[in-house]
């Protein structure tokens, strides 16, 4: 039996503000312990788009090197997030014979293949093909078949798939700084695992990972996926806005966005007429503006980004009574003020705020980290552990070492 001291898993989130890079440990007691964590900021990426590999393989080189100094490890290989707009998703079913009267493993294996052969265009690929349920006879919402008596085994699927190109250009990038890729994972279905619960999934929820440049929607119904989508409309939208509007630099935009940010005027009253001062672009003397002008920029951009979504549920068939448990929003943007309120006046739904839990690790039990969480995650279930190399290199000397490279 394999020494489940030895039992190391890396996850990577490659985002358009951001690079993150989770190290877990597989206890004696088979519970996954995050260990280590690294983090550098991304400039090559748009959209969830590659934009610039050698740019972005730095970054991830970086966040990786910072999270083996924190593990006191080495890793090889990584389950890496995927999203973008060149994503797509649809449902479809497979239907077999049963061959033996009774449904096997082959009989299930056989109804998927059937239920994945779809036409993709040329440059497309199979991403995921998740099972939502199956039906035997006329019996449905069978969860497993396995073992069940019938004539007729048909399965119905949710299928992604991706630009092929957008695939091998984030996997060049992973590559070029030495590692393998284990598997990859849709970032949406990532960040629901990391903040859904089980009831939510039962019950109808739509989860909303607001980044900084995709929002990434998944649907849940019946304790299936139902839909899944990427809009390349999120946070940094926001701050173009908000830099055009205040005529700041982007930088002094993102940091008023984070730190003095409002979604709408109706509440916090008393903290609405509180002075921020901006900065001016080049030597021009900054400014003063009330926390209440800043609701006026970023609640009409954070609505706008709400309908586009309520727009993408109703084309895709899930009106708001199918989303009994409402609306879970995370992301690093989902930590605006009043975007809360906001959500729920526009949804006309019950919203909250999804934290992934995490044990022990407190600093990154945070929206922002939802989805590289959620890979973790995944590659805890899918078993994908990866060769734990003590460094046993000085701590000193590491640190020093990665101050040398990245300071």
């Amino acid at each position: 039996m394999r020494d489940s001291r030895n039992q190391h898993l890396c996850a990577l989130d490659i985002g358009t503000s951001k690079i993150v890079a989770l190290i877990g440990e597989i206890t004696d007691d088979g519970e996954l312990n995050v260990i280590g964590k690294g983090e550098a900021p991304s400039r090559g990426m748009r959209n969830g788009m590659i934009t610039n590999i050698d740019v972005t393989s730095q970054a991830i080189k970086q966040a990786v090197d910072e999270a083996e100094l924190m593990a006191d490890c080495s890793v090889h290989s990584v389950t890496l997030g995927i999203t973008g707009s060149h994503l797509g998703s649809l449902n479809n079913q497979g239907v077999v014979k049963i061959k033996e009267g009774e449904v096997s493993q082959a009989d299930i294996d056989r109804a998927i293949e059937t239920a994945r052969a779809v036409s993709v265009p040329p440059d497309h690929t199979i991403l995921h093909c998740a099972v939502q349920e199956y039906i035997i006879d006329n019996q449905q919402g069978v969860r497993d078949p396995k073992g069940m008596s019938g004539t007729r085994l048909d399965t119905r699927v949710h299928i992604v798939t991706g630009a092929s190109s957008s695939i091998q250009n984030i996997e060049k990038c992973v590559h070029r700084v030495g590692l393998a890729v284990d598997d990859i994972v849709l970032q949406p279905l990532a960040s629901a695992e990391a903040v859904l619960t089980d009831d939510d999934k039962e019950l109808g929820v739509c989860c909303l990972d607001i980044g900084s440049g995709t929002t990434d929607i998944t649907v849940f119904t019946g304790g299936a996926v139902r839909h899944t989508a990427v809009i390349p409309v999120a946070g940094d939208l926001i701050t173009k806005d908000l830099a055009q509007a205040l005529r700041t630099p982007h930088a002094s935009a993102e940091y008023i966005k984070i730190n003095h940010g409002i979604a709408i005027d109706a509440i916090h009253d008393e903290d609405l007429d509180e002075m921020i001062e901006v900065p001016s672009v080049g030597d021009r003397p900054s400014r003063q503006i009330s926390r209440r002008n800043l609701a006026a920029v970023i609640g009409p951009r954070a609505e706008e980004l709400f309908c586009i979504v309520i727009n993408e549920l109703s084309d895709a068939g899930f009106p708001e009574e199918q989303l009994a448990s409402g609306i879970i929003l995370t992301g690093g943007t989902s930590l605006l003020s009043g975007i809360v309120e906001l959500a729920e006046d526009v949804f006309n739904l019950p919203v909250r705020i999804g934290v992934p839990d995490v044990t022990g690790f407190f600093e990154i039990r945070n929206p922002k980290y939802a989805t590289v969480l959620g890979l973790l995650r995944q590659a805890y279930d899918k078993h994908l552990y990866v060769t734990y190399e003590k460094t046993n290199t000085p701590w000193l000397e590491k640190m020093a070492d990665w101050f040398r490279k990245y300071m």
